[in-house]
């Protein structure tokens, strides 16, 4: 029973890798993909591409439960990742017209997909395996920033323009990797729990195939309808109203870093041949810096109040520092060139090791914001912590979402600027919860 709990985390774990990798690395170098087509009929962009997803994504959360309750979440998977492997074939002979409408479509696969794959880990976990199994799967996970991307910088190192031939192989490849990843849902094998439905729903005999799935039908519009209304009361809580800001900065930053920072190391031109693979390196040195510090301060901090507050200050800390020092290596109009070199200077001779270690620390913030938002939104919603991190998933992809359709008109200062801003306001506000549940614990222990 255990094995089969365990093989089933691991394949889903592996799907993730895959489909993933797949991905993650599309992001990371689509916009640079766009602006290198001598297809002079493709008018696509990159941005909006990416806006348009997390977009969908944010709204599509709200109806993605009950489709999962319906279909169940191996099939609800299976249908997501040919969605994610359909957005990555566009990339092969690009069309407009196809590049957003994939983009739509995987924004609702987007919310299936993260929805099922809960469920599902939830379904193969018991209360003393649920860290272990959910350590193995996210493990796996923050992987795919690395294979993809590093495949980008042995293929683009040395280039100034993206070739269509090299094009079509790179994207011909990541397909291959999220069919893969698809596929491999189909090999997840049913869990005990499972089985115990299936038969209490095969032993009903008097019930079609179709009375069956409307049964679970409209038990799952129930459950949808009493979901939303939490949803709603906790909209109004002066809680989640303070972890706003937090929560809408994760979304600026998240934007930035997975789509919009390498871009702008690819764009420019004082790096020369080697812009163009350093964008690979870069997505590299950012999921080194999820990893150590979803590692670090996702184990080592957990159930700790105090440290909770010095990790979020120090993911401030860290991404302030990182934001300073990519104002002052990477030319202001790198964002927004529509050639694919930039014509500004910076303030520094752009240097290679500081853009680098811009990605990590990007990365390593990144982490600190995300493991302790869940971590608050756990401890103080509990007996709620599906709405309450359905909240947090909208307001962080609404705002991704604004964030990468403003990436491609405003100047690389104002973008920095609006998530210092943000940024500063977002931890200021999670200090004023921290310190109001802290109050609260202490009352509660006198």
């Amino acid at each position: 029973m255990a094995d089969i709990r365990t093989f089933n985390v691991v394949i889903l774990g592996l799907g993730f890798l895959f489909i993933f990798t797949a991905f993650t690395t599309t992001g990371n170098i689509e916009q640079t993909v766009v602006k290198s087509l001598k297809n002079y009929t493709f008018s696509g962009s990159g941005y909006h591409s990416l806006g348009i997803i997390y977009g969908v994504f944010s709204f599509s959360n709200l109806l993605a439960p009950t489709v999962v309750s319906v279909i169940g979440p191996k099939m609800t998977m299976f249908l997501s990742g040919l969605l994610y492997s359909g957005y990555i074939a566009v990339f092969i002979i690009p069309l407009t017209w196809a590049f957003y409408f994939t983009s739509l479509l995987i924004g609702i696969g987007a919310a299936l997909l993260w929805t099922a794959q809960g469920h599902f880990l939830v379904e193969n976990s018991e209360a003393s395996t649920i860290n272990r199994n959910t350590g193995m799967f996210w493990a796996l996970l923050q992987c795919s920033m690395l294979f993809g991307n590093l495949y980008i910088y042995f293929d683009w190192n040395g280039r100034t323009e993206i070739p269509d031939s090299s094009r079509k192989n790179i994207f011909l490849s990541l397909l291959v990797a999220s069919v893969l990843g698809t596929l491999s849902f189909l090999v997840l094998r049913t869990s005990h729990h499972e089985e115990e439905l299936l038969s209490e729903e095969e032993g009903q005999s008097l019930l079609s195939t179709r009375m069956m799935y409307k049964q679970r039908a409209n038990t799952a519009m129930q459950d949808a309808k009493s979901e939303l209304k939490t949803i709603v009361q906790l909209l109004k809580a002066k809680t989640i109203l303070l972890l706003s800001p937090c929560m809408a900065y994760s979304g600026l930053e998240l934007s930035f870093y997975s789509g919009v920072y390498g871009t702008c190391i690819g764009a420019t031109a004082h790096f020369g041949e080697a812009a163009k693979g350093l964008i690979g390196i870069s997505g590299i040195m950012v999921g080194i810096g999820e990893i150590v510090g979803g590692g670090l301060f996702g184990l080592v901090c957990k159930n700790n109040r105090f440290r909770r507050t010095s990790v979020v200050f120090l993911g401030m800390v860290v991404h302030f520092v990182a934001f300073y020092l990519i104002f002052l290596n990477i030319p202001g109009d790198a964002p927004v060139v529509f050639k694919t070199v930039t014509q500004r200077s910076s303030y520094l001779t752009p240097s290679v090791s500081i853009a680098l270690l811009c990605s990590f620390l990007l990365g390593l913030g990144d982490s600190c914001f995300n493991t302790q938002l869940y971590s608050i939104l756990g401890c103080v919603y509990a007996e709620h912590s599906t709405p309450a991190f359905a909240i947090f998933k909208f307001i962080q992809s609404v705002f991704a979402a604004v964030a990468f359709f403003y990436s491609g008109y405003l100047l690389l200062m104002w973008q920095l600027l609006l998530m210092v801003v943000l940024g500063f306001t977002g931890t200021l506000c999670f200090f004023v919860v921290e310190r109001t549940q802290n109050f609260s614990a202490d009352l509660q222990e006198e």
